[in-house]
């Protein structure tokens, strides 16, 4: 089985926008959008709810008043000042390390764990797809993007079907090592700016680490065409196979406003570039 994600250093480099045209162009694929922190694959693939569970990460303390005997053991332990003098527990404060529970001389302190956000398999027009919502400030967003991967390939496997395809978070934290840990390879989407180039040099160092194959595409690039040259130059140096360069054209945000992959609005230039893009990926992805 095959599992490419897609990333980038930043957000709004057109990450997203790329999968949706990906789906409509790949076979015997799942979908999974690893971007639990802000989820938005599903605003295009307008997928139908088949599957719905509760995600639960972390555990906070919480004190029982009717079994509490106020020693204040806990109190005194608590290195994060969580639980205030009358014995409640600050849900923000609390780290959930469960020291006070464990020295709580009555057992009087519950640990429950957190219900953080959601989880779904869902059918869309192009084929199922996994995806999540993360709650408002809340932590665990790798153990969901873990969680994510992991039922999609369960799903593949059920289905027989041979690729995965994840979008994943921008940036270089938890999410994206959760969502590049172990995967065939990696397309780092990126633009022709500075911003654009600095980050794709830090998530290209990141996949590096990991020693994932990865390759790497420019939206934009007639905005800027020298740095766009640049961005293909670093990525020949440094073992990053250059995927190719999508022009900038109103036609995309046209094809989001419709709800639709700019591959299935349109077949103009942008739509080109994607599927030549896709054309490379497959390659890549089979050798």
């Amino acid at each position: 089985m095959k599992e490419l994600t897609v990333i980038s250093g930043k957000g709004g480099t057109g990450k997203t926008t790329i999968v949706a045209s990906f789906a409509a162009l790949a076979q015997n694929k799942v979908l999974a959008d690893a971007d639990v922190d802000a989820a938005d694959l599903h605003l295009i693939l307008t997928p139908v709810i088949k599957h719905e569970e509760d995600f639960k990460g972390g555990r906070t303390a919480h004190i029982d008043l009717e079994k509490c005997v106020r020693c204040g053991d806990c109190i005194e332990r608590c290195q994060f000042n969580a639980i205030s003098p009358d014995f409640v527990v600050n849900r923000i404060d609390c780290e959930g390390c469960g020291v006070c529970v464990y020295f709580c001389p009555v057992q009087a302190i519950e640990f429950p764990q957190n219900i953080c956000g959601k989880w779904f398999i869902s059918e869309t027009r192009f084929g199922p797809m996994v995806h999540a919502q993360l709650g408002i400030a809340e932590e665990n967003s790798g153990s969901l993007v873990s969680l994510i991967r992991n039922q999609a390939s369960i799903l593949a496997e059920e289905r027989g079907l041979d690729t995965i395809i994840i979008d994943g978070s921008p940036g270089v934290g938890c999410p994206v090592i959760a969502s590049i840990s172990g995967v065939t390879a990696v397309l780092i989407v990126t633009e022709p700016t500075i911003s654009g180039i600095h980050d794709l040099k830090r998530v290209g160092e990141l996949t590096a680490f990991f020693k994932i194959p990865t390759m790497a595409c420019v939206n934009k690039f007639d905005l800027n065409q020298d740095m766009s040259k640049e961005i293909e130059a670093y990525c020949i140096k440094h073992n990053i196979e250059f995927a190719g360069h999508i022009p900038y054209d109103t036609t995309v945000t046209y094809a989001m406003v419709a709800g639709k992959g700019v591959v299935e609005f349109s077949d103009g230039k942008v739509s080109n570039a994607i599927k030549a893009i896709w054309q490379r990926v497959e390659r890549f992805l089979a050798e």
